[in-house]
């Protein structure tokens, strides 16, 4: 935990107001972290070890198939994804 939880119930940000700091892996995996909102970035802050494993893996995954996804929506103008 990084502070008392504020009124949203998710713990206080370091500091009182500061951005979560997340971990280097999010950024080099390519993850859009700096779209999210600080909510969002604190959870992402949080993970454990395991969790931060299976989110990269994950995304690892889709990025596997992202090529053959993207060639069906342009196939079919989109309709399907």
């Amino acid at each position: 935990m990084t502070g008392p939880p504020d009124s949203s119930g998710l713990p206080g940000t370091p500091g009182g107001g500061e951005p979560p700091v997340l971990p280097a892996a999010l950024y080099e995996a390519g993850l859009p972290v700096d779209m999210l909102t600080d909510e969002q970035r604190l959870v992402l802050s949080q993970l454990t070890e395991e969790e931060l494993a299976v989110l990269l893996d994950i995304k690892s995954r889709l990025d596997a198939v992202e090529p053959e996804v993207r060639a069906h929506g342009e196939i079919a103008g989109g309709a399907l994804f």
